[in-house]
């Protein structure tokens, strides 16, 4: 026996599931595999709605093989993340050009279970959880509509809606009680961090502002008590020392358990939260005191012992003011004198002057600051091209530059000069949010400074930026430019209206983020030591969901049970009629159908046949019939019984 063909509502809740599933993944599909999807999705709507047949099997064996290729063409391979959920994406959307029955009806919907599911190994954030559950009250609307008749959509979306209210309970358990995995939901190491943005392990010129051009936040930061000025909030990430003449790497660095300065002078308690970017530095004001579990750089960075790929929360207090490298050793300072030979005269040539007109080293950096002061060099995001010799180019030419010119120029000024000095890169600055009193630090806020060392000084920091764009320092990136064209939207603070939708928004995604999100091992378990469960092990977390579970089931069971169907309230004004009746002689038999029934009492009292006769036809054709019987029907059925009045 064939099934029968799809009817134009149930091909439509099919294509809107589809459509809804697949929209999310657009960003990250190829862009001919994300038109041909969008197509083949136009075309299904065009003959569902103009009743024509479906394509050829052999045109959509055709189909397939060009989804293959584009797939293949993009990506190299037809393994890993990114490729599987690009195919899949382009078979959903091919297999609806075949789907014509219930069955192939019900591939779909799990098809696209499966890509609503694949949203999440991109991102987790609320936008895609919400997008998750639109186009999950869809593709149970279809199976509502693949298992029924015609129904209105607003019902339709109605049932569906109601159906995951009901699993609410269920998940909320699920959430709470099932073991919380630490990390990604993708663990290919080809790809599964893939996405990920932030500070890279070198710099080259160009890095720093191409970074600057993303509004993503990089990490929040919740201080107790008052915030520290501008000019102290420089989050260290990697320290660079090596340079080739292009580009400025590590160098080589020792770690551990604890750090080798001793903490003093004013500290700023506060907490982290770091997203994740695949690298193991944490990002932390200058300079963490002693924290259990990391480990120190002689350089003074903070790392984790492992990268960061999901996002983490520590609790960290940082000393700004204390004394850093006063007895640094011999080769770390060779280091950070080291200049490759053949690559810009011009500024060797200025150190070599600098060198021999100053009265000592803090006398060498106190001009080289006024130097750069005097060449009205610009800040900007879009400096002209640079030649061989970047620094020489930047300093004698183009003078236009961002935070990685300047910094590279002064660093290499400085060692021509006879002052070991690096380059460190991090972020400066951040935006408060009053919201939910944050501050919070995006990668436009990604920077690059300098470390000078001085004898009986130590390591001190020198922003060379500030010598031309001292509003960057105070203020943050858009005040310094604020007509920049390459400025991200959300990062702009010359628009009130956007600063406060932002503001919200940021506030509302951290606290996704913090309760959500951040619900890991160490959360659950908190949570169960609260309830009682101090030392839970997986015996007792599967108790305890089963508990919950059955409590869980069991009501719904009991609402279920107790809540009036339609059909429930017919069987009512049924048995009324009867009882009605009874009560003037003429019974019911238990096995006698309601159409005998009527027969039987209209010979006996013709003077009520008609009506009898009605009121058992209505409810054998709104009891037995089709269940989209015309409402009007049931309205008259109940009306009729209600005025039914037997003597």
């Amino acid at each position: 026996m064939t099934e029968p063909r799809l009817r134009r509502d149930q091909s439509g809740w099919l294509l809107a599931s589809t459509t809804l599933t697949l929209a999310p993944h657009a960003e990250h599909l190829p862009l001919a595999l994300g038109a041909l999807c969008a197509l083949l999705l136009l075309w299904r709507g065009i003959l569902a709605h103009t009743g024509r047949a479906l394509p050829h099997r052999l045109l959509l064996l055709a189909l397939a093989a060009g989804i293959v290729a584009i797939v293949q063409i993009e990506f190299k391979h037809l393994f890993g993340k990114d490729p599987g959920i690009a195919l899949l994406a382009g078979l959903l959307s091919l297999k609806l050009l075949e789907t014509d029955s219930v069955r192939d009806g019900r591939a779909v919907v799990l098809l696209s279970f499966f890509m609503q599911l694949g949203q999440f190994l991109y991102q987790q954030n609320m936008a895609i959880a919400a997008l998750a559950l639109l186009g999950s009250v869809a593709a149970i609307a279809s199976l509502l509509a693949l298992q029924g008749s015609v129904t209105a959509p607003r019902l339709r979306a109605g049932a569906a809606t109601r159906l995951v209210l009901q699993g609410v309970p269920l998940m909320l358990v699920l959430f709470v009680l099932f073991p919380r995995v630490q990390g990604p939901l993708w663990g290919l190491p080809a790809d599964a961090y893939s996405s990920v943005t932030g500070l890279s392990n070198s710099m080259a010129p160009g890095d720093m502002a191409r970074l600057s051009e993303s509004s993503e936040i990089a990490f929040r930061a919740a201080f107790e008590g008052d915030l520290p000025p501008p000019a102290e909030r420089y989050w260290r990430g990697p320290v660079l020392s090596r340079f080739d003449g292009h580009t400025w790497r590590p160098g080589r660095t020792h770690a551990t358990d604890a750090p080798a300065y001793r903490s003093q002078g004013i500290a700023h308690s506060y907490t982290l939260t770091l997203e994740p970017h695949n690298q193991s530095w944490l990002l932390a004001l200058d300079f963490p005191g002693s924290v259990p579990g990391l480990i120190y750089t002689d350089n003074f960075q903070l790392l984790s012992r492992e990268p960061v790929r999901s996002r983490q929360r520590l609790t960290l207090v940082s000393y700004p003011h204390t004394p850093v490298g006063l007895d640094e050793s011999p080769n770390i300072l060779r280091q950070a004198l080291d200049l490759p030979a053949g690559f810009n005269p011009r500024t060797r040539e200025l150190g070599a002057r600098l060198h021999a007109e100053a009265n000592g080293a803090d006398d060498i950096v106190t001009r080289t600051i006024a130097h750069f002061r005097n060449s009205r060099l610009r800040y900007t995001l879009d400096p002209a091209p640079l030649g061989r010799d970047d620094v020489d180019s930047f300093l004698f030419d183009t003078q236009q530059g961002f935070c990685e010119h300047f910094s590279a120029a002064f660093v290499v000024t400085l060692r021509a000069a006879g002052v070991p000095a690096r380059v460190v890169t991090g972020y400066q600055g951040g935006e408060f949010n009053p919201v939910d009193g944050t501050l919070v630090i995006r990668q436009s806020d990604a920077h690059a400074w300098t470390e000078v060392w001085l004898a009986g000084q130590g390591w001190v920091r020198i922003d060379p930026t500030a010598a031309s764009a001292p509003l960057r320092i105070q203020n943050g990136l858009a005040a310094a430019m604020p007509d920049s064209a390459h400025l991200p939207l959300l990062a702009r603070t010359d628009l009130a209206w956007l600063r406060d939708l932002r503001n919200r928004l940021d506030a509302l995604d951290n606290s996704w983020n913090q309760w959500v999100l951040g619900y890991n091992p160490a959360r659950q378990k908190a949570l169960l030591a609260a309830l009682g469960f101090a030392e839970p092990d997986w015996q007792v977390l599967t108790a305890l969901m089963g508990a919950a579970s059955a409590i869980v089931m069991g009501l719904l069971t009991i609402w279920a049970l107790r809540r009036r169907s339609s059909a429930d309230a017919i069987d009512c004004s049924w048995t009324r009629f009867c009882r009605r009746l009874k009560t003037i002689g003429y019974e019911r038999a238990t096995w006698e159908g309601p159409l005998d029934f009527a027969e039987r009492l209209a010979r006996q009292r013709p003077d009520l046949a008609d009506t009898v006769r009605r009121i058992a036809s209505d409810y054998a054709r709104l009891r037995y019939g089709p269940a989209d019987a015309d409402p009007a029907l049931g309205q008259r059925f109940h009306q009729s019984i209600k005025n039914f009045r037997p003597r």
